[in-house]
């Protein structure tokens, strides 16, 4: 085992993907992974007995999965190094915006008016452009402040608008967004962090600031996160959802999804030189061809920044896939991120590869389309684009599918 393993992430991941891990007594190793597979339920006792690094593991389980009451306990540990790990845990969770619940009064508290309705969180799902929207709320002077986010996972905030509708009409915008599949309902905590990583993309990129971001990220109490969590390693049945990475190409929302227009332009211009070459190939040979042609154009471009981008995209639609009931999706879309993320080629992902055949798909469909219809005399029919047109948006300006 190298000593690189020892440390919290690696041996995390190894406890998930089962990994053995023959420097641990088997029966901690057990425990250890029982525990990071429900860490809301693991007790300060329970920890405390492991070996210090899988103890470690435990915490960061907990970390990522956004639960302070773990640590928060094990601060108060009498084990020394694991009550410090617990307060460095409890720090990255107020990074993210993540706090703990103010302690239990002992004192009966006289009675309290009737808490206000709590507003979910929206997030929509990701465009071709990387582009999503957010919308969160929040309590204000008896009311509700709303606001609507448009973030680039390039730049970060591109826009954000701030007002203060009625409950009723921030009910019926989610009810409506929910309804028609344009996004999924997350917590407050988890729309807050994605705004705090979206602000620290503006700073790494030197986009503007919107007005009022600076103002939002310390209304919901977080500050610009510098780089997000790493995606989790792959597993091993990912292989097999790299080569099934096509299907999620025939899902409405990723069904609009293209290359950007110009690896469009460049991949379809050496599809028309082999249409016009004078060399005699049969049909299938043409074909294969044009396929090799598609997978050059899809590995080029997918550089190890593309694919970590796209990782991440994949992510965020394997959560939008599991909250509208699509658990295999969800399954398939994970996969392909762990891979693109940690950049495993062999094999190739097919999601990649389908990204840039539909371009020459489209483009037949078009030919065929026009073909058609000089043979019936009719005007000629507009060619299905191998780009997306602009993107829809609500009339808030939340970008649909």
């Amino acid at each position: 085992m190298s000593p690189a393993s020892t440390e919290p992430r690696p041996l995390l991941d190894a406890l998930r993907a089962g990994t053995p891990l023959p420097s641990f007594p088997e029966a901690a190793v057990a425990r250890a992974r029982s525990l990071v597979e429900d860490v809301g339920a693991a007790t300060v006792a329970a920890v405390e007995g492991l070996p210090e690094p899988l103890a470690g593991a435990v915490l960061e389980a907990a970390v990522l999965a956004g639960q302070v009451a773990l640590p928060e306990a094990l601060s108060a540990s009498s084990v020394k190094p694991l009550a410090k790990a617990a307060k460095k845990a409890l720090y990255r969770l107020r990074s993210r915006g993540v706090t703990p619940a103010e302690a239990h009064r002992e004192a009966t508290p006289a009675p309290a008016p009737a808490a206000p309705e709590s507003l979910p969180t929206l997030v929509t799902v990701m465009s071709s452009t990387g582009q999503y929207g957010l919308l969160l709320t929040r309590g204000v002077r008896g009311g509700v402040e709303l606001l609507q986010v448009i973030v680039s996972d390039e730049q970060g905030v591109l826009e954000l608008t701030r007002t203060e509708p009625s409950r009723g009409d921030v009910r019926r915008m989610l009810k409506h967004g929910l309804k028609n599949g344009f996004g999924m309902e997350v917590s407050r905590e988890e729309g807050a962090r994605l705004l705090a990583e979206a602000a620290a993309l503006n700073l790494r990129t030197r986009t503007p600031f919107p007005p009022d971001l600076e103002a939002a990220l310390r209304h919901h109490g977080v500050q610009p996160v510098h780089e997000p969590e790493p995606l989790p390693a792959p597993e091993p049945d990912d292989v097999r959802h790299a080569l099934e990475g096509d299907q999620l190409h025939a899902t409405p929302e990723i069904a609009e999804w293209m290359p950007p227009e110009a690896q469009v332009r460049a991949l379809m211009e050496q599809v028309q030189a082999l249409a016009q070459s004078p060399l005699a190939l049969s049909g299938p040979q043409r074909q294969e061809q044009v396929r090799q042609r598609v997978l050059e154009a899809a590995k080029a471009y997918f550089t190890p920044e593309v694919r970590q981008r796209y990782a991440r995209r994949l992510w965020h639609m394997a959560a939008f896939f599991d909250a509208t009931g699509r658990a295999l999706q969800g399954s398939i879309a994970r996969g392909e991120a762990r891979r693109l993320f940690h950049g495993l080629d062999e094999p190739f992902s097919r999601f990649a590869e389908t990204l840039f055949a539909k371009v020459v798909v489209l483009a037949a469909a078009g030919a065929q389309a026009r073909l058609e219809a000089s043979r019936e005399g009719t005007p000629g029919t507009e060619a299905p684009s191998a780009t997306p047109s602009g993107e829809r948006r609500s009339p808030g300006g939340l970008i649909l599918p």
